[in-house]
């Protein structure tokens, strides 16, 4: 039950940040978000561990920095298998994905909370 309302919070935050970022972030309809969000966790479950364990040295001479361009990269390939989103580059998947995980943590925890 938790990660079926963790995925629906994300999704709703997904969208409602294409709404925001328009005309940079583009989603078409809620399901294309929740969509988009199933292929983010899949790429993050399966694909980010080998980015990250390939990256390691440049990772740690960056103290950690680099895994947010690991985070943008996934952000970047989710957008690319789910037809219905369009993202302008490798800024604006950056804000999205910076954003994105801050607010569907923030929320889920609030929702957690009560």
């Amino acid at each position: 039950m938790k990660f079926i309302i963790r995925l629906l919070v994300t999704a709703a935050v997904a969208y409602g940040l294409s709404m925001m970022l328009k005309p940079h972030i583009m989603i078409d309809s809620y399901s294309t978000s929740l969509i988009f969000v199933l292929v983010l966790g899949i790429l993050n479950a399966i694909i980010r561990p080998l980015l990250i364990i390939l990256t390691l040295p440049i990772t740690v001479i960056t103290l950690g920095i680099f895994l947010l361009v690991i985070n943008v990269l996934m952000v970047i390939l989710a957008g690319k298998f789910v037809s219905g989103i369009h993202i302008d580059g490798f800024l604006w998947a950056f804000i999205f994905g910076i954003l994105l995980s801050f607010l569907s943590s923030t929320l889920t925890s609030l929702l957690r909370d009560k």
